[in-house]
């Protein structure tokens, strides 16, 4: 936490919300967030580049492989579920 107050960060993104109550993080204007929920939020606002990012992602996965079916079972696996889903409607691409 100390150092997204000493850059000034508006985020501070984490499986581990619990160590970041939003008491502690309000009075910096800092708000905790969950990794999906902040990948969902990039893919609101530039869909195209989180899915050419997912792409190159998985493509650089070699040991092993990952088609995009298990590419996104594990994303899901490791509770990026929303992420997951929303990128199954790219699948073709990814």
């Amino acid at each position: 936490m100390a150092a997204a107050i000493r850059v000034g960060a508006q985020n501070i993104i984490t499986f581990n919300l619990d160590d970041f109550p939003a008491e502690a993080l309000g009075q910096y204007d800092i708000e905790a967030l969950h990794p999906d929920i902040f990948v969902e939020r990039q893919m609101d606002l530039h869909e195209g580049a989180v899915v050419n990012v997912a792409k190159t992602h998985r493509e650089a996965l070699k040991n092993p492989e990952k088609s995009v079916s298990d590419y996104l079972e594990t994303l899901a696996a490791q509770g990026l579920v929303i992420t997951a889903e929303r990128l199954a409607n790219f699948e073709a691409v990814i």
